[in-house]
């Protein structure tokens, strides 16, 4: 193998990880932010469109101070704010770290992120979520 196509392979590695490096650059610029201006104290951030309109919790309610939260190193305080995206963190985590691999190894890139009934599955927890937490047994999944 001559030098050219070592470079061009090293060249080709490179630009497969810079979209998965991007995403990780993005979300580390999202946690700086959000960790550095406190969502909790009021003017911070717009109200939740969907809270101020029904006066009902969507499923992203609470994750702003969820990521504040975590960003502060405070776990336990995350899971009670949004539930939903403290158990999604994980999930994410593979697949990014599964993209980064496979642009890595030069592997073609997916074109579907998962089998279409395991996206089903998802939609059905979150609309289950989304409702139940807007119930009186479901108070303690409210931010």
């Amino acid at each position: 193998m001559g030098i050219a196509n070592l470079e061009r392979r090293g060249t080709d590695r490179l630009r497969s990880v810079l979209a998965p490096l991007g995403v990780a650059a993005a979300t580390g610029a999202v946690f700086a932010v959000v960790g550095a201006i406190d969502p909790n104290e009021p003017g911070n951030y717009p109200t939740c469109p969907f809270l101020w309109g029904t006066g009902l919790y969507c499923p992203g309610c609470g994750t702003l101070r969820t990521i504040h939260a975590l960003a502060h190193l405070d776990p336990v305080a995350a899971m009670g704010l949004n539930p939903l995206a403290m158990v999604m963190i994980p999930f994410l985590l593979f697949w990014w770290g599964r993209w980064l691999v496979r642009g890595w190894q030069g592997r073609p890139r997916r074109t579907t992120l998962a089998h279409p009934a395991w996206l089903w599955v998802f939609l059905g927890v979150v609309l289950v979520y989304w409702v139940v937490r807007n119930l009186p047994f479901g108070a303690f999944l409210a931010p």
